[in-house]
């Protein structure tokens, strides 16, 4: 932990504390969320073998062409709902969902709420 950044030190140890118990499978990947202060980001991560399956977020190109969004919060859905559909083409059905030691509101329950939406199962 280089950051002296008390909210960042203690997100860390929060995630840190919750990835002891988490792991994805093939099967069933694990949802890691992430955001910055602009943008956010979602992939399905496979732990066996180290691999990311599928993976959206704010600064892809399809998503920078949309109109611009209300807020935040609405662009956290949408990838959380374009996320889910990726996994529904590659045979994805059931995830293990990763807040990666950010409170669950807010964006990171948006993100989530859409994916539910779209048909992701966790």
């Amino acid at each position: 932990m280089g950051s002296t950044n008390v909210r960042t030190v203690s997100r860390l140890k929060r995630k840190k504390h919750i990835r002891k118990r988490l792991s994805g499978t093939a099967e069933r990947p694990r949802l890691s969320v992430f955001r910055s202060s602009r943008h956010i980001y979602a992939q399905l991560v496979d732990d066996v073998k180290g691999d990311t399956l599928i993976s959206a977020s704010s600064l892809e190109k399809t998503v920078q062409g949309l109109p611009k969004f209300e807020n935040k919060i609405a662009m956290a859905e949408h990838i959380g709902k374009l996320l889910a559909e990726r996994a529904k083409e590659k045979g994805i059905e059931t995830v293990v969902f990763d807040r990666n030691g950010f409170l669950y509101h807010g964006r990171v329950k948006a993100l989530s709420s859409g994916a539910r939406e779209a048909g992701l199962k966790f």
